[in-house]
């Protein structure tokens, strides 16, 4: 059975990681599309079991949660009748966690925007950390009910509800509205004012905007398959926590996510990423 060399793994990883598509990782690889998917599909799983072990025992303080927009097979209006209603056709919704203060993505969960999702989501972050954390998030209800049902009473936590005016005419159709002010609500316990903010885990959504293609908007760079849009956001979270090198966590010397939130040690390199395949 014919197995791509490392050196290869490695320069389809590092193309992926920096937000190439698959077609254009194959013109710049020479490695053939089936080869460079398939590997995607194992490699991100392997990073999601090693993160899901890793990330656990955390000492964070000040947590931030969203939900970032993506699709599959096709948008929504798109989808074909048989499908309709079934995960991975149509809006696929990413919730992601990020510590403030190490800038470490904890947990995230591909789902919909409902309240089981919301249940599992915010169940996992719970089980991660090990002590009391102040939470933000948005003002979207099914939070509501998972945290209580995950933190009970030991939570301080705030919602940051956006205000928003109508977008101009010419701009509506690709622009958001205008975020024309922030309204910070208490939900539970005693949450630092200083502190009640989403814009951590908003700038997050960029980052994963810019550093995956499938989330890209306006290309036909989207993903086709459920399986394979989580394995590039598991692929993502690795580089990110373990590898890349975060400008705010540089003094006194160049740090990862992980390192500062006391999960690793050092600067993971992409080979060390791709020779999870044999952990």
């Amino acid at each position: 059975m014919n197995r791509l060399p490392q050196a290869k793994r490695v320069q389809v990883v590092k193309a992926l990681v920096e937000g190439n598509s698959i077609r254009a990782t194959v013109r710049m690889t020479g490695v053939a599309k089936n080869t460079v998917t398939k590997l995607l599909v194992e490699l991100g799983q392997t990073c999601s079991e090693y993160q899901d072990e890793k990330l656990r025992g955390l000492t964070c303080r000040k947590v931030q949660c969203d939900e970032i927009w993506a699709f599959c097979y096709a948008k929504a209006a798109n989808v074909p009748a048989e499908h309709k209603g079934e995960f991975g056709y149509g809006d696929v919704w990413t919730w992601v966690a990020l510590d403030a203060d190490s800038k470490l993505v904890p947990t995230w969960l591909l789902g919909d925007r409902s309240t089981a999702d919301a249940t599992v989501f915010i169940q996992d972050l719970a089980d991660r950390i090990v002590n009391r954390i102040q939470l933000t998030t948005d003002g979207h209800r099914p939070y509501l009910e998972a945290v209580e049902g995950a933190f009970g009473a030991e939570i301080d936590y705030a919602m940051l509800i956006k205000l928003y005016g109508a977008p101009p005419e010419a701009e509506r159709r690709y622009s958001p509205p205008e975020c024309i002010g922030a309204k910070p609500h208490r939900v539970q316990g005693n949450p630092d004012p200083r502190y009640v903010s989403t814009s951590y885990i908003e700038r997050q959504n960029l980052t994963m905007r810019m550093g995956m293609r499938r989330f890209t908007r306006l290309t036909n760079g989207f993903s086709k398959k459920a399986e394979n849009l989580a394995a590039a956001v598991s692929l993502h979270f690795m580089h990110y926590n373990f590898a890349r090198s975060h400008k705010t966590l540089a003094n006194p010397y160049p740090r990862t996510s992980a390192m500062a939130a006391g999960v690793s040690d050092h600067v993971w390199s992409v080979e060390e990423i791709v020779g999870l395949l044999a952990y």
